[in-house]
């Protein structure tokens, strides 16, 4: 509690009006008096007030100020003690290296002195990071500071690197903003910056990917760096590029899918005499993309043999992806046939067997027969072609019928070797061969796990013998399966459904025609459509229906890798390597025919998980590239607010033991920082808790003082 003269107050006993009025009377009546015009003994004229004139106007002087009754007023009051703000960095580029230490160092010390000074409290705010946003040190304060009576602010401390990311364009504070930064001034760092990088890239052509390799710190940085760039983890190809220039890469999408593309800048070399060594840290040397393989318009031939219900099944699932450009032909009838048809009735173009099957053959990403019968159309040398072009990477899917059992079956011709299922041959056999009875799809536990036919809606319960919900056909065909995954099958459980890999190649059988009835919605209908769009897309070998693999992916922070497998039994560990080469192991999560191991991958760079024997890779981008774009203690940033404030910057040197300046009190008006030391302001904000008024004039003394000059001015005049 402290005791203050706080003024002189006023508490007229009559109103203020009157008070005037009888002052101005008082004037007006000794104005006579006062203002007298005398003729000296010189003959001159003077002014000369007369004989008891001013002790007249002493004695109303007297009278007027008892009625305004003038008191001495003294507070009590309640000092507050001031506030001040430390404000501490804890971003990813703060607590780099040595920073962390020196930070925590400085945080410590700062808070014990300033508890030695008196009426000072001391606010802590620690600055997290904030995601992708970098470092948002102005925002923490200003929360801080909603809580603090601007009166009592002392001043702000921010312990920060100076890598601010949300300084507004025109910040406004009214307290000294002093920035204490780790290590010294003048700090080198090497970066690698991707100007422009493409998500996506056509498999087979290149794509282009512009880096810059930049010295931040070296005015007019010149020379050049080595610049490694490694995909999926490949042995990686090393390019000599100019620092500070833009330099461009060209890439080559080679398959489908993610495209794991590392690129690493060489550590900048110290150099003799210079003082700032090579640079602060490395993590920003290096730069992951990841760009995904999509295949371009996919070519599909179609070959329909005779017409039936389901034709235009297939034409209708093709024509409806935009990204399929369809050839389809439709063989009305054999060569040798003739009925008489006039010519002009008949195609228009005559069936370009050569060109397809010979010229342009590879140019096709899918060849689909459907219902397709071998009645000397394609003579064994095209037959032979399409074999040749699956076992070197192409694609076959074949949905049969009655034809497919008879002499005219494909089955008997150069392209039999290649099918994964055979009909029965020998008297009799293709009559017993054919099934016409109603039944329901089933999907095998093979096809369970093969993601062609995993989580069909209406399927068979995993869990039980139960039927599909999905609706009848009613023809199949008893075929002998060879090799490859039956995946689902018919009646007493026959193969109806076959995928094979041939060679680099793939073969997908249907060993039926009335798929087309789940279009139609027959007895509930099914999933034709999703079926045969899975299908197709398996033998064109679309990464996400990949039965055997195995992938990884990195999402907000987060690991996944995905093994694919159609093998029964636990799925083995999986070994993961991060960036800096740490392995561990973990055992997967099985799910039908997956198996998922998930972990938290914060390390940026190219991660590498592996089953023993495939191998999967995934790209882990800085998690905050604001904040590791420039690694350097800088104050750039910070220095117009502080010196509009009248703050210090102050470097707290490249020792362990920060130097510190002093912390000192100071008053309003005076200078906030010197050589050596920082000062925090003293406001003395208070709270009034008393107040005492003692009259100067009370009626005691009034009235003998005022009767007093009037006597002493009476008696005055009357000599």
């Amino acid at each position: 509690m402290n005791h203050v003269l706080a003024g002189i107050d006023f508490a007229p006993v009559i109103p203020v009006w009157l008070l005037i009025a009888l002052a101005v009377v008082a004037l007006l009546a000794l104005a006579p008096a006062l203002i007298r015009v005398v003729t000296t003994a010189e003959g001159k004229r003077r002014i000369l007030p007369a004989r008891g004139a001013l002790l007249r106007l002493a004695a109303f002087a007297a009278l007027v100020l008892a009625l305004a009754n003038p008191r001495l007023v003294e507070e009590t009051r309640e000092t507050r003690p001031d506030i001040a703000l430390m404000v501490v960095d804890r971003s990813d580029s703060a607590m780099l290296g040595p920073r962390a230490a020196q930070i925590e160092a400085a945080r410590a010390a700062l808070e014990a002195r300033a508890k030695r000074l008196t009426e000072l409290e001391l606010r802590m705010v620690d600055v997290p990071e904030a995601g992708n946003q970098g470092t948002r040190l102005w925002t923490a304060m200003e929360r801080a500071l909603a809580e603090i009576p601007r009166a009592r602010l002392a001043g702000v401390i921010a312990l920060s690197d100076g890598q601010v990311h949300d300084i507004p364009p025109a910040p406004t504070l009214d307290a000294p903003l002093h920035l204490l930064l780790p290590g010294r001034e003048g700090e080198v760092d090497r970066r690698i910056r991707v100007v422009e990088a493409p998500g996506y890239g056509i498999v087979g052509r290149q794509v282009e990917l512009r880096v810059v390799v930049e010295d931040l710190g070296v005015p007019n940085a010149g020379g050049a760096a080595r610049l490694s760039i490694r995909r999926d983890g490949g042995t990686p190809r090393v390019e000599s590029v100019p620092v500070g220039r833009e330099h461009r890469i060209a890439l080559t999408i080679e398959r489908g899918g993610p495209t794991v593309v590392e690129m690493t800048a060489e550590t900048r070399p110290g150099v003799a005499g210079d003082p700032r060594g090579g640079e602060v840290a490395e993590i920003n040397n290096r730069a992951v993309v990841s760009i995904n393989g999509v295949r371009d318009r996919l070519r599909v031939l179609l070959v329909s043999g005779e017409p039936h219900a389901g034709e235009r099944t297939w034409r209708r699932l093709l024509k409806a992806d935009p990204n399929v450009d369809l050839v389809h032909f439709t063989i009305l009838r054999p060569p040798e046939k003739d009925d008489l048809t006039p010519l002009h009735e008949l195609a228009l173009i005559a069936f370009p067997v050569r060109e397809l099957f010979q010229v342009k053959l590879r140019d096709f990403d899918l060849i689909v027969f459907d219902r397709f019968a071998n009645r000397g159309l394609l003579p064994p040398v095209y037959l032979r072609n399409i074999a040749d072009y699956v076992r070197s990477g192409g694609a076959l899917l074949m949905a049969v019928g009655p034809e497919f059992l008879g002499p005219t079956s494909l089955a008997a011709t150069p392209l039999g070797q290649i099918l994964p299922a055979r009909p029965p041959t020998g008297p009799g056999a293709a009559q017993a061969a054919l099934l016409e009875q109603p039944f329901r799809p089933r999907v095998t536990p093979t096809g369970a796990r093969h993601p062609v036919t995993e989580d069909l809606p209406g399927a068979n319960p995993a869990e039980g013998p139960g039927d599909p919900s999905w609706g009848r056909w009613y023809r199949a065909l008893r075929a002998d399966a060879r090799s490859g995954a039956t995946v689902m099958d018919g009646p007493g459980g026959t193969p109806l459904m076959v995928l094979d890999r041939v060679g680099e190649g793939r073969v997908a059988l249907v060993l039926s025609d009335h798929i087309w009835l789940w279009s139609r919605g027959h007895d509930g209908g099914g999933p034709q459509a999703e079926l045969l769009r899975r299908i197709a897309h398996w033998t064109m070998k679309e990464p996400e229906l990949e039965e055997e693999d195995l992938t990884a992916r990195i999402e907000h922070g987060q690991l996944t890798v995905l093994r694919r497998s159609l093998e029964a039994g636990p799925p083995p560990e999986i070994t993961v390597t991060t960036p800096d080469g740490s392995t561990s192991r973990h055992t997967p999560v099985a799910q039908g025919g997956r198996a998922v191991v998930e972990m938290p991958a914060t390390t940026p760079g190219v991660w590498q998980a592996t089953d023993g024997r495939r191998t999967a890779f995934a790209a882990a981008e800085a998690g905050n590239p604001l904040e590791i774009a420039d690694l350097r203690a800088d104050d750039h940033r910070l220095r117009p607010v502080s010196d509009a404030t009248g703050g210090a910057i102050r470097w707290l040197g490249a020792e362990a033991t920060p130097a510190l300046p002093e912390l000192r009190r100071v008053a309003l008006g005076r200078d906030t920082h010197g050589p050596g030391w920082i000062g925090l302001r003293r406001n003395a904000d208070h709270t009034v808790t008393g107040i005492t008024a003692v009259p100067l004039l009370p009626p005691w003394l009034a009235l003998p003082l005022v009767l007093g000059l009037a006597v002493v001015a009476w008696r005055r005049e009357g000599r």
